[in-house]
C-alpha cells in the first residue's frame, strides 16, 4: 500500500517540512520555468539509491487525450488488480494529484522524503519544479512494488523529463498546435518532439485519426512499431455500448464511459490497444475492462457539476480542445444562457480559442489567473475584440470568486456556466467548490 512508503526511517534531514515550503523552494531553484533536455535529470536519477523501475512502464504524450488515455489505463490495469502507479501534470487542486500509487494519491510526508532524497542526489544540479517532481514521483514509484508505471510528459517528449525512462510501449493521444516557443508551429514539427517517447522495437500507438506524416517516419528511422487508430485498431458504437475492433482479439458489447465528451471513444480505444500489446504479461480479463472503462473518471474535461445552473469544468487551453469543448457543448441541451469563466495564460492562441468558442458563449466573464504566464485583462479583452465580441457581452473581475458567483447569477436557473481556458482556471473553481 501507499503508507508503506512513508513509514520507512528518514534516511537524511530535510531541508523543509511542509510541502508548501518544498514547492515554493523549487520555483526559485532553476532561472526557468522550462529547460527542456535529459542531461541534468538523468544524472541526478543515476544518483538516487532505487534508480530503476522493475515493473512495465506505459509512456503517454499528446496535444489533448493524455489524461484521460492515463484514467482509462490505470482503471482498467486497477480492475484487474494490477498495482499501478500514475504520474501526470499539471494538477487542479492539490499536488499530490500528480502522484498516485494504486488509487491513492501520495502523501505530503511521502512525497516531501522524496524531495529530500532528489535534493541529496542532485548535488549542485539545477532542477526546474517539473524535473524535481518527475523524480520524486519516479523515486516513489521505485519502492512501491507496482506492476505497471503510467507516466505523461508534460511538454513534449523528446526532452521531457519523463523521457528518461523507456518505456515498454509508448502512447500519443493526438497531435495539435500547442507550445510552440518549445516545440515547433507546426503539426509536423510538434509529432516530432512527441515521437521522441518511441523506442527500437517497442510499440507505439497514435489514437488520433489524422496523423502528421513524421509520425510514421519517426517509427522508421527508431525501429519503432507503429499501431494507428483506423488502421491497426478501431471501434464502432452499437444501440447499448460499442466493440473495440482488433483483428486477433478483438472486444464486443462494451459499455460506454462514463467520462462525458465524443473523443472518449478514441481514448479508450487506444489504452486497450497499449494493453492488447502487453497482454501476455498482463493479462485481462473481460469484466477488468468493462468496469475499468466505467470507473475511469478525470476532473476538469467536461466535468458537469452543480444544476441551476449547470456548471462545466472544462480545462481547454488550445484550439484543439476547443473544439471538442464547442462540439460537446452543442450536444448538450441549454434552454437559458451560456456564461463563461474565461482565462487563459499569455503564450496561449487566446483569439483562436475565442473564435472557436464564440457560437457557444452568450457572455464572457474575465479574470487574471495567478500565475508567471497569465494573460493580463487587457490582452483577453482584446482577444475577444479581435474575434467581433461586443463590450455588452464582456464583464471583468479580478478574482475567480467575483467572475464564478456573477457568472452563476447571470446564468439563471435555465442557463449554464462555462469554467474553461486554463487547468488554472478549472483549479480556481473546484477551489471554490
Amino acid at each position: 500500500m501507499p503508507g508503506q512508503i512513508s513509514n520507512r526511517p528518514n534516511r537524511i534531514s530535510m531541508r523543509f517540512n511542509t510541502l508548501e515550503d518544498w514547492l515554493d523552494w523549487q520555483s526559485t531553484l532553476h532561472p526557468k520555468e522550462i529547460e527542456l533536455g535529459l542531461d541534468r535529470v538523468q544524472k541526478v536519477w543515476q544518483s538516487l539509491a532505487t534508480s530503476s523501475l522493475n515493473c512495465k512502464v506505459i509512456t503517454v504524450a499528446g496535444t489533448n487525450g493524455k489524461g484521460s488515455c492515463v484514467a482509462f489505463l490505470d482503471t482498467i490495469l486497477r480492475s484487474a488488480s494490477y498495482r499501478t502507479g500514475c504520474y501526470t501534470s499539471p494538477h487542479l487542486v492539490r499536488y499530490n494529484e500528480r502522484i498516485v500509487i494504486d488509487g491513492e494519491p501520495a502523501s505530503d510526508a511521502q512525497i516531501c522524503q522524496a524531495f529530500a532524497d532528489v535534493d541529496q542526489a542532485r548535488g549542485d544540479i539545477p532542477l526546474t519544479y517539473f524535473e524535481f517532481g518527475t523524480l520524486a514521483a519516479l523515486h516513489l514509484f521505485s519502492s512501491a512494488n507496482l506492476d505497471v508505471a503510467v507516466l505523461e510528459v508534460g511538454l513534449g517528449g523528446r526532452l521531457d523529463a519523463v523521457n528518461i525512462i523507456d518505456p515498454d510501449v509508448a502512447l500519443i493521444s493526438t497531435v495539435d498546435i500547442d507550445h510552440t516557443d518549445w516545440l515547433g508551429s507546426t503539426r509536423e514539427a510538434i509529432a516530432v518532439e512527441k515521437a521522441g517517447i518511441m523506442r527500437k522495437g517497442k510499440p507505439v500507438i497514435y489514437a488520433g485519426l489524422d496523423m502528421p506524416a513524421t509520425i510514421p517516419s519517426a517509427a522508421e528511422t527508431v525501429g519503432a512499431r507503429l499501431l494507428v487508430a483506423g488502421v491497426d485498431y478501431s471501434w464502432r458504437t452499437l444501440e447499448q455500448g460499442w466493440d473495440w475492433l482488433h483483428k486477433e482479439h478483438p472486444r464486443h458489447s462494451l459499455p460506454l464511459p462514463n467520462m462525458r465528451g465524443r473523443f472518449q471513444l478514441q481514448n479508450a480505444s487506444a489504452a486497450l490497444m497499449a494493453l492488447e500489446c502487453l497482454r501476455l504479461d498482463l493479462p485481462l480479463d473481460q469484466r477488468a475492462v468493462r468496469y475499468g472503462l466505467q470507473e475511469a473518471k478525470l476532473a476538469g474535461r467536461y466535468q458537469v457539476v452543480g444544476r441551476d445552473p449547470v456548471v462545466v469544468l472544462d480545462v481547454a487551453h488550445n484550439p484543439q480542445a476547443a473544439t471538442a469543448l464547442a462540439e460537446n457543448l452543442g450536444d448538450m441541451f441549454c434552454h437559458g444562457k451560456s456564461v463563461a469563466v474565461f482565462s487563459m495564460l499569455a503564450d496561449k492562441q487566446i483569439a483562436e480559442v475565442v473564435k472557436i468558442m464564440s457560437p457557444r458563449i452568450d457572455q464572457w466573464n474575465l479574470y487574471p489567473i495567478t500565475a508567471a504566464r497569465a494573460a493580463p485583462l487587457p490582452q483577453l479583452e482584446a482577444a475577444l475584440q479581435s474575434e467581433g465580441i461586443e463590450p455588452a457581452r464582456t464583464a471583468r473581475f479580478n478574482d475567480i470568486t467575483s467572475a464564478y458567483t456573477a457568472a452563476k447569477e447571470s446564468a439563471g436557473a435555465d442557463g449554464r456556466v462555462v469554467v474553461f481556458g486554463s487547468f488554472y482556471s478549472v483549479g480556481d473553481v473546484m477551489g471554490l467548490l
